[in-house]
């Protein structure tokens, strides 16, 4: 940043808001990177996600005026350029949208003026350098430009439909392929004619001339499943601006790379890696990687090998590649979070409450990083091992697709991009270590299978997947009524929709399955881990039974049902009937869930956070953040804190509060929810959690609480499962059955089952000893009878046979034997049980320059369909046993004979 330019980037966030507080705008937190509630989106990748309930009429806000700088991210799913971010300008895993929205209050002309107002008068941008474009037949818009804001017409664009069918444009929006859409103005900065590009919708747009900063979106239509828009009866303004592409724009500088904040990030890296260029662009993905990282991991995502936590991992790994090509080989991006949360702290608090996890999950994952790169070695050396013997030349250094590899000598792209994806091995980095052996590496295949990878993410990063209630009937519902906090039974409930096949229907049949939607319902809907109730829904001559109970669009109870009998039709009224027994253990869980979040986090430490649940009616299940296994003694201690708190009896007291309220009284958000302005704290004793879960009346109601397992679900998350009331009662009787069971098999009584177990696993572990020492003179002695039958080539002895009775490591035992009794040779020995064969290859003395055993064994076990592979002194590996093996190893001579040759 200039000395010339005050606009740091902290203060373009304070400017953007305080504008549009003063015109009457509700300022916004922003939401989690992860959606509350929406299973059909990776990643908040824009600043509209909050507010989607809003727009699809199932969610109505106490203000009509909002705005807010959201935290986004795009780095999975549909928005995916990860490859790009640090290689590019303005290319981003995180970013910051600033927005303004109106929800059925201004429209197209406040929101021209005020975006003009602020660029060209609070921000003193030049009117002369600010380009608009407008969907091609939105005249409203164009005039509102032109005879309004006084833009020339040279400098107003017309963008029709630019991507192959109707309302596909980049100046239309839509949220889904139906539902709320509109058209849109873009706002675009000229950055000069000395940069290469033309304007939008010249053939050159592409250039980086012209820079989009702020998208307007007016949502006026409807769109239907046959493609016609039907007027939104209050239409609606979303727009959105790229904090840091605004900022560069402010500061003077053209790329986003350069404005203060990446700037101070970038020399922060700099200092770890020891790096004097600060325009490498290393430099650059570590500055864009942390923000991505240290915010997912804030917002309760943890590296994973599925889901979010995948797309974490590596975005974790693409920085610590980076850091590798620096020359780093200890961990450094964790330091990284302490100058993130000073620059970033104050804007979101939440990142320095967070910071000792932050750093915690990121070196934990450092550290693994350097096993997962010897585990892809271990790969790579398999798979060069299986592609025959060495050409006698080498490959030029600057290959860079297969034409150029000898015959059988290149790495399969499927192979290379199983490196890149499992083992997080960039492909420059699998071609370097290709060279060194003279391989080169199939990259046209990369290629195929990683874009055959991003259509896959592509797919599931779209909007859409369940049950969705079309835009039209949502506009004509109130949101449920749930009575099921006080009663399991209720009359006069009126059928305000049913769906079938996820469609509307007027009438159900018996023998129909549907969505039985009413205006009010005692059936607790799954949310917040616990699941839906089921029951029975009573009428005149109509009866149903249902199976489970689900929210649809944040706010209506859809009951699964199956018509056992009559006729079912909208506007009817029901009774409804709770499975009283099957929710009463619901409830026990679920409290016993809240006291085991507190007891945990007690014992363990407040980094414990909530990453998912189950709350069912035979268990409870609790994922939490924790980077080690929970050992035994400090389970039983959770599980007394549990049970001690169960024994107090504490009364359970829910109140209705406003968010900032109950944040203030210490209640605590649970991972993926999603909450409104007014919230439900339930408080048990210590616990205060926000929950809109079902409860006992007190604790002890809980009766017992029992933990049955405790494992780990991914890097650094930890999962519980536990038995509450009848259920913990059964467990333990279940348990001592089989103490009783041990005692009785071991000759003794439930007093002194562990010191017979401990002095039977150590008679075990002699007997076992005895085994092997047994093998290990069987291995010597068939060595020994096996010497005399090798055969003789061209100075060498090779010797090929099968053992019977000797696993893997007795052949291993045997090969070394063998090499010490033979000197110059070449040995293959297998073994077989139950149809498959066991193989070991050793390669000694002057053979080992033109024979390798890894080729050798590669070469037995391909022909009896198997693999394997390892050094070019000793290899292993197996396949079927049958008549193929003894053919192979008959072969072996010759084989040798021809590599020395």
């Amino acid at each position: 940043m200039t000395a010339s330019t005050p606009y740091s980037t902290a203060r373009i966030r304070g400017d953007f808001l305080e504008f549009f507080k003063d015109k009457g705008h509700t300022i916004v937190p922003s939401a989690s990177l992860v959606p509350g509630n929406d299973p059909t989106l990776l990643f908040t990748n824009s600043g509209m996600v909050q507010f989607k309930d809003v727009f699809l009429g199932a969610e109505k806000r106490s203000y009509v005026r909002a705005a807010d700088v959201q935290r986004c991210l795009r780095a999975g799913g549909k928005h995916n350029d990860l490859d790009s971010v640090g290689y590019t300008a303005r290319h981003h895993t995180f970013f910051e949208m600033l927005g303004n929205w109106s929800f059925g209050d201004y429209f197209k002309k406040d929101a021209i003026a005020w975006a003009w107002e602020l660029l060209t008068g609070v921000w003193k941008l030049p009117a002369e350098r600010l380009l608009v474009t407008v969907y091609h037949d939105d005249d409203e818009a164009y005039a509102l430009w032109r005879d309004m804001v006084g833009v020339p017409e040279a400098r107003i664009v017309r963008i029709g439909d630019n991507k192959g069918a109707p309302y596909a444009s980049d100046n239309f929006w839509q949220m889904a392929e139906t539902g709320p859409c509109g058209p849109c103005t873009e706002i675009f900065y000229d950055h000069g004619a000395h940069i290469a590009g033309g304007p939008p919708g010249s053939p050159d747009e592409d250039g980086d001339r012209f820079i989009e900063i702020w998208n307007l979106v007016f949502m006026q239509f409807d769109r239907q499943p046959d493609g016609t828009l039907i007027p939104l009866p209050a239409p609606c303004v979303d727009t959105g601006m790229g904090l840091e592409r605004l900022a560069a724009i402010l500061q003077h500088v053209h790329s986003n790379y350069e404005i203060d904040l990446f700037q101070a990030l970038i020399r922060r890296a700099a200092e770890l890696t020891g790096t004097a260029d600060l325009e490498n662009k290393s430099l650059r993905v570590i500055a864009d990687h942390i923000r991505a990282s240290a915010f997912l991991i804030v917002d309760g995502v943890l590296p994973s090998n599925e889901g979010r936590g995948y797309v974490l991992r590596r975005i974790i790994r693409r920085a610590l590649r980076h850091g590798w090509m620096l020359g780093v080989r200890e961990p450094f991006f964790h330091q990284l979070v302490a100058t993130l949360s000073g620059l970033m702290g104050e804007a979101y608090p939440e990142l320095p409450a967070a910071r000792t996890l932050v750093e915690r999950a990121l070196k934990a994952e450092e550290e693994r990083f350097a096993e997962t790169l010897d585990a892809g070695m271990k790969i790579f050396e398999e798979v060069a091992a299986g592609l025959g013997p060495a050409p006698g030349t080498e490959v030029p250094a600057n290959a860079r697709d297969g034409a150029s590899a000898p015959p059988g000598r290149t790495i399969p792209g499927q192979d290379a991009f199983r490196l890149y994806d499992t083992y997080g091995f960039p492909l420059d980095l699998t071609q370097d270590i290709a060279r060194e052996r003279g391989l080169t590496v199939d990259v046209p295949g990369f290629d195929a299978a990683m874009a055959q990878q991003r259509e896959t993410a592509r797919a599931a990063g779209k909007f859409g997947g369940g049950v969705q209630l079309p835009a039209d009937l949502v506009a004509t519902l109130q949101p449920t009524v749930f009575l099921g906090y006080d009663a399991l039974r209720a009359d006069g409930l009126k059928v305000v929709a049913l769906l079938r096949d996820g469609r509307p229907v007027d009438a159900l049949e018996a023998g129909d399955t549907a969505i039985v939607i009413t205006d009010r319902t005692p059936f607790y809907a799954e949310s917040g881990g616990q699941v839906g109730d089921t029951g029975r829904l009573d009428g005149d001559g109509v009866r149903l039974e249902v199976t489970d109970t689900q929210k649809f669009a944040g706010q209506f109870h859809g009951h699964l049902a199956r018509m056992e009998q009559g006729r079912l039709k909208v506007g009817d009224v029901l009774a409804g009937s709770v499975d009283a027994a099957r929710r009463a253990t619901i409830v026990l869980n679920h409290s016993a869930t809240h006291l085991l979040h507190g007891a945990l986090r007690g014992l363990l430490g407040t980094h414990v956070a909530q990453k998912g649940s189950l709350v069912a009616p035979d268990r409870l299940r609790f994922d939490f953040s924790h980077f080690h296994p929970v050992a035994a003694d400090e389970l039983a201690r959770i599980e007394r804190l549990v049970n001690d708190e169960v024994r107090a009896n504490h009364p359970v007291v829910i109140q209705q509060m406003d968010m900032q309220s109950a944040l203030d009284i210490g209640a605590m958000a649970l991972f993926g929810e999603k909450y409104g302005e007014r919230v439900r704290v339930v408080k048990m004793g210590e616990s205060v959690e926000l929950c809109g879960g079902t409860h006992v009346g007190r604790t002890g109601d809980i009766g017992l609480f029992k933990i049955v397992s405790e494992g780990g679900v991914s890097a650094g998350v930890r999962r519980i499962e536990a038995v509450t009331g009848q259920g913990a009662l059964d467990h333990v009787a279940a348990e001592e059955r089989s103490l009783d069971e041990a005692a009785a098999a071991l000759g003794g009584s439930r007093g002194d089952v562990a010191d017979k177990a401990r002095s039977l696993a150590e008679r075990i572990r002699r007997l076992e000893r005895e085994i092997d020492s047994f093998k290990a003179r069987a291995a010597n002695t068939a060595a020994a009878d096996l010497a005399s039958a090798a055969i003789q080539v061209q100075g060498i002895r090779v010797l090929a046979a099968r053992l019977e009775g000797l696993d893997a490591k007795g052949l291993r035992e045997a090969v070394d034997t063998l090499k010490q009794q033979l000197g110059d040779a070449v040995i293959v020995l297998a073994g077989a049980q139950g149809g498959k064969a066991a193989l070991v290859a050793g390669v000694n003395g002057a053979a080992m320059g033109k024979v390798k055993a890894g080729e050798l064994l590669a070469h037995v076990a391909g022909r009896i369909n198997g693999k394997g592979g390892g050094r070019p002194d000793l290899a292993q590996g197996g396949g079927e046993d049958g008549p193929a093996l003894a053919l192979v190893l008959d072969e072996v001579p010759a084989w040798v004979g021809q590599r020395l040759q």
